[in-house]
This record gives structure tokens, sequence and C-alpha cells, in this order.
């Protein structure tokens, strides 16, 4: 049903994760959109045979990803049964916890009763003992720190999780994550973030940096901001595109003359280094050395493929990237 094991992984690049044992895909498959209900169960069976026969391990997940909340893990958990059952020792999967998920007073944010309510729950889910990356979505101002974090020493101690890690928590609360869970033998193994052309918050706020130091891996999500750094958008708005039909989380607002005019100027350097916009903008965040990761979503087997191609991307002289800058700024 799969390639062999040697053609699997030939044209993937691995990447270690911060100073563990751990090897990541430099290419991830996220579900964050295209594996809940509104998708075609077949379209997204094809999408994640296509990534493993690639040579994408890693699966990242969360509990209120679909939608309908739950309904990615749901998906997966069917794939890792029906398809995948023979392949667990092959696959590292990752789900999270901390945003909203069910009604109630301990549904959503970071106390204990919910990370591991959560837990339980997606585990069922996925049809799994054990997933090997679970996250603390978002920092929690009003849990104290302590209750969160032991939660998750508690978590792999228990054999729910073989590894930790924190997304989306800022600076400082981060570096108290890190000392703490070192100090209790459940080093952090890695920091997801947004990096991408449009945001470059974890540089600017030293995060990238700080996970580094600390040992850690990073991890991209929305690395073409939801679409705009592609070239679906260099004619206005596509009435087939998610910001049309589906502006949750990319409104048409955000297509602004100014974006948009850089959209356009990125697109030129694409050109004149003979790729794809997304090409390239992928191919940006993985020539940062710190990172391990990027996480990609897709709609088809085939956007997946195309976007396989950053692996193989020429490494950016210094006059493409004063030129990045330079179209950025303005």
């Amino acid at each position: 049903m799969y390639k062999a094991k040697a053609e699997r992984y030939a044209e993937m690049t691995y990447r270690r994760c911060g100073r563990s044992g751990v090897l990541l895909p430099a290419i991830s498959l996220g579900f964050w959109h295209n594996f809940g209900c509104v998708t075609p169960e077949e379209q997204s069976r094809a999408i994640v045979r296509a990534a493993f026969d690639a040579g994408v391990t890693h699966f990242d997940l969360a509990n209120n990803y679909g939608p309908e909340p739950g309904a990615a893990e749901q998906r997966l958990g069917k794939f890792l049964h029906d398809d995948f059952k023979g392949y667990r020792d092959e696959l590292f999967i990752a789900t999270k916890a901390a945003y909203d998920m069910w009604d109630g007073p301990y549904g959503s944010w970071a106390s204990r009763k919910h990370m591991m309510a959560s837990l339980d729950q997606s585990l069922r889910r996925l049809r799994l003992d054990y997933v090997d990356l679970f996250y603390c979505h978002r920092f929690d101002p009003e849990t104290p720190l302590e209750e969160t974090l032991q939660t998750l020493v508690d978590i792999v101690r228990q054999g729910k999780a073989l590894y930790v890690g924190l997304s989306r928590w800022p600076f400082e609360a981060a570096e108290v994550g890190y000392r703490y869970l070192r100090e209790h033998d459940v080093p952090c193994l890695i920091y997801q973030g947004r990096l991408n052309l449009f945001d470059q918050a974890p540089k600017r706020e030293g995060i990238l940096g700080q996970a580094a130091q600390n040992g850690l891996g990073f991890i991209s999500f929305s690395p073409l901001a939801q679409g705009l750094l592609t070239s679906r958008y260099l004619n206005g708005v596509p009435s087939d595109s998610r910001m049309a039909h589906d502006p949750r989380f990319l409104r048409p607002d955000a297509l602004t003359p100014q974006v948009l005019e850089r959209i356009r100027g990125l697109n030129a350097l694409a050109e004149a280094r003979g790729e794809e916009l997304a090409t390239m903008a992928l191919a940006w965040i993985l020539s940062h050395k710190e990172v391990t990761s990027v996480l990609i979503g897709a709609s088809s087997p085939e956007q997946l493929r195309r976007n396989m191609k950053a692996l193989k991307s020429p490494e950016f002289t210094q006059d493409e990237l004063s030129e990045i800058e330079h179209i950025l700024a303005n």
C-alpha cells in the first residue's frame, strides 16, 4: 500500500529537535484544517497517505481541531486503525489542550483538571495508549504556572505522553516553564509558534533564540500566513479561496493594498529564484538553524507534494535576504 521504507524516507530531510534524541521531518503535517467533518473522509485519507509516503512522520493535532472540536483526532484515530496499524512506531503524533473544548468551567485553559481530562479524551479519539508529544496550547494567566507544569510532568510519568511542549507562551513564562520541567527531569522538547515572512514575532521577541539556548526545537505553524504567502491572492480574492468562503481565520480585510504589494514583490523574487512563492516562504523559515520543522496544511495530495519542493530550494543569497527585508519594510 505504501512505498518501501528506503524510498519513503529518501526524499525527506530530518532535523534533530533541540538537544533531544528526536528527529522530526523538516516538513510536518498539521491537522488544523481539512481533517474535520466538513472535508470528505477520502480526501483527508489521501492527504495523510501521501504525507506518509513522502516521509512525513510527524502529525500535529489538538483537542479542538475540526470542525467540530475533536473531529480531526477522531478521523486520524480511524486512519491509524484502518491504514496505519502496523506503522505506529514510525509516526510521531502530537496533540494539545488549553483552548475552548467543552462547556463549563473545566473545558478550557490550563488547569490540571482540564489538561488531564482533555488528554484522556484525545487518547480515546485517537485510539492510542499514548501520544509522542503533548503541548500546553496556550499560556493561562490565571492558573498557577506550577500547576500547569506539574501536570505536564505527571502526564509523562503516567506514560500518556513521551514528551511535552509549549505553544504560544510568552518569553518570561516560557523561561520559567523550561526551568521547572528540566528540574523535574521532564525537559521541554519543543516550542510551537507562528513564524513566517509576515509574522516574525518569535525572532523579534527572542523566543526563537530562547528555545535554542534551552535545548529545545522550534516548529512553526501558519508558515504560509493562512495562504497569503502563496500565489492565490496575487490578483485579489478568488471566489473559491478560504478567505472568500471561510473567513474565520483569514478575513478579506487582511488583504490590504500594502499587503498585496508585498505579496507581489515576494512573488517576483520567488520567480527569479525559479520557484513558487509558497516554496520560497517555506524555505525561508527552514533557513533558520533554530527551526526544526514547519507545519503545513494541505487540501490535496498535490498541494502537499508541491510544498515538499521547499526541501530542495536553493540557499538564499545575502542579496535575496536583503531584498526580502526591503519588500517587507515597504
